[in-house]
């Protein structure tokens, strides 16, 4: 049997062996002091930053995490105000704000097939590639659509799209459309006025934005809501002194001459001559205020409150006014303007012809030139001016409305005889149809320049008769008032002013417009002024027409027929009573019309 073999035991590095932990030079060596202070001062003062890091964000600067981390669940929800609506004198409404959804998405939460999402860009009025690119600007939070109708909602709900998502909005509705958009308005996207009343009145009719703190989950879904809501304040309302039937039959009567005389624009406004009421502002061109896309500057103008011009013959009325009140002449006071022309400063003045020997009463009827220069330079300027200006010329109409022009009215002291002399017949000033309009109140009102309103409050009872400035005496009025009839009477410039069953009375204009320094000789304005009834006064209506062009541009002959057709409604509208028959009106209707003087 074999000896077992023993195993040979493992050799052992020597080196191990060799090594004395406890007498190892390294171990042995003494650490410096300085190591083990600055090893604790590093770990306190480590504890002293935690320590200072926790005071400030739990109690210096507490409210900013706070608020840090409630934004990442709580939210705050605009609960939006209703704006304030539009009546017009009569309680109908004229603009007021309806219910309208809007579209908006989180992008990184949308999840649509091509069909859906083509489905859903159809429906927000976009291609396909357009929503791609909207999604595509943010990944939180965009605007597909604002302020779309309840049936588009209706769709765009029901394609069931995950991450898109409705709230409620108010857009403005206007139901009175083109007709009173240059007096109510409208307003942008935001709610906010940008034009007319809603603009002049935007701090009443805003009211104020509400708002609720919620909690909300991943998905964006209210579950609790955090503290008390506050509720929104909505709007005033505000009552226009407009009757909007006024409105709508002076619009249309307007633009029907516009078209028909090939005319840039025109206007006509209607005041109250008791009350000072406004009660229609219209203009053409106008503009839908619920569609205005591709609106021009030319539709949203108000002509009838922006636009100055030269008033023409319209001042001579108020010549021969100022010329009673000082007992300068009676109205049979026979003024001579042969030979159609008279020459001042080197200057020459004419009319349209020759008249010969003109009382004062047909200087007004036959629009004379000559005459109203004779009556007006027996005028020192001061007096002239004070005239003017007591009668709102060169300044600003007081009625709270955006875009209301001043005029020009120079001072007294730097007129020269030749500037008095052409002021008196309407050249060297000028004005807007509305302050003309405003005017001719002296003759309406018995020599009283009344306020003028657009608005009143809502619900309240028709103004009393209004009172204002004394400017003639209630003789002199009625006296200009009488001159005014012979105007629309065979031998007047505008006998088409007639209105059958009313008598009324007026004052035709033309001028050539200007252009740069000068006046274009073929570009004209035409406008009436006129009241009825004239010896019962109840309403005021000035039209203009700028540029007509269809071979036709005397005040009498396309400016006349509106004023006519105008007062005919509404004063059938007011319920006023005919004063006079209406055969010896038909006959005289047609006969030819005085040539007027400008």
């Amino acid at each position: 049997m074999s000896r077992l073999r023993q195993p040979k035991p493992r050799a052992v590095p020597t080196s191990v062996r060799s090594v004395n932990y406890s007498t190892s030079p390294l171990l042995a060596s003494r650490t410096p002091p300085w190591r083990s202070k600055f090893l604790v001062a590093l770990v306190g003062l480590s504890f002293l930053v935690l320590l200072g890091r926790a005071v400030y964000v739990q109690i210096v600067d507490a409210p900013f995490f706070l608020k840090q981390g409630e934004s990442r669940y709580a939210h705050t929800l605009t609960l939006p105000a209703s704006r304030g609506r539009i009546f017009d004198r009569n309680g109908l409404i004229l603009a007021a704000s309806i219910p309208a959804p809007s579209i908006w998405a989180i992008p990184k939460d949308i999840d649509a097939d091509d069909g859906a999402r083509a489905a859903l860009a159809k429906l927000v009025g976009m291609t396909p590639r357009e929503l791609d690119d909207r999604l595509a600007g943010s990944q939180n939070f965009v605007w597909l659509k604002r302020q779309v109708d309840d049936g588009v909602a209706q769709q765009i709900k029901a394609l069931g799209i995950k991450g898109v998502h409705q709230i409620r909005e108010y857009k403005r509705s206007y139901p009175e459309s083109e007709s009173a958009a240059h007096i109510v308005g409208f307003t942008d996207i935001e709610n906010r006025g940008q034009e007319g009343v809603e603009l002049a009145f935007q701090n009443n009719l805003a009211g104020r934005d509400g708002s609720r703190r919620v909690i909300r989950d991943r998905l964006g879904r209210v579950i609790e809501d955090l503290g008390d809501s506050v509720a929104p304040v909505d709007g005033h309302d505000i009552a226009l002194t407009v009757d909007s039937k006024v409105q709508f039959f002076a619009y249309q009567r307007i633009r029907d001459a516009v078209t028909a005389n090939k005319a840039k624009g025109g206007s006509v406004v209607v005041i109250d001559s008791q009350t000072g009421d406004v009660l229609a502002l219209a203009n053409y061109p106008s503009y839908m205020p619920n569609d205005r896309r591709n609106l021009s500057g030319a539709q949203l103008r108000n002509r009838a409150l922006t636009d100055t011009f030269e008033p023409g013959s319209t001042m001579k009325p108020f010549v021969a006014g100022w010329a009673l009140e000082t007992r300068r002449v009676t109205p049979d006071t026979v003024i001579q303007t042969a030979p159609g022309r008279m020459t001042l400063t080197g200057s020459t003045i004419t009319d349209s012809h020759a008249h010969g020997n003109l009382t004062v009463a047909q200087v007004i009827q036959k629009s004379s030139n000559v005459g109203a220069v004779r009556m007006a330079m027996t005028f020192s300027p001061r007096e002239m001016w004070e005239l003017y200006s007591a009668i709102g010329f060169g300044q600003k109409p007081q009625i709270g409305f955006p875009g209301a022009v001043t005029g020009r009215l120079r001072p007294y002291k730097s007129w020269r005889p030749i500037e008095q002399a052409t002021m008196s017949y309407g050249y060297g000033l000028s004005a807007s149809l509305f302050q003309i309009a405003h005017a001719y109140t002296v003759f309406a009102h018995d020599g009283e320049m009344i306020p003028v309103s657009l608005t009143r409050p809502v619900g309240s009872a028709p103004p009393p008769m209004a009172t204002g400035l004394r400017v003639l005496s209630p003789k002199t009025a009625r006296q200009i008032r009488e001159m005014l009839h012979l105007v629309t009477l065979p031998g007047g410039t505008a006998p088409k002013a007639q209105v059958m069953g009313y008598a009324v009375g007026g004052k035709s204009g033309t001028a050539y417009k200007q252009e740069g320094k000068g006046y274009a000789t073929k570009k004209y304005r035409a406008w009436f002024v006129g009241i009825a009834p004239i010896f019962n006064p109840r309403i005021i209506v000035a039209v203009m027409l700028d540029e007509p062009s269809n071979g036709r541009y005397y005040g009498g002959d396309v400016a006349a027929p509106v004023f006519s057709e105008v007062v005919q409604q509404t004063l059938r509208m007011m319920g006023v009573q005919p004063d006079m028959d209406v055969q010896p009106q038909i006959v005289s209707k047609d006969m030819p019309a005085e040539v007027e003087s400008f």
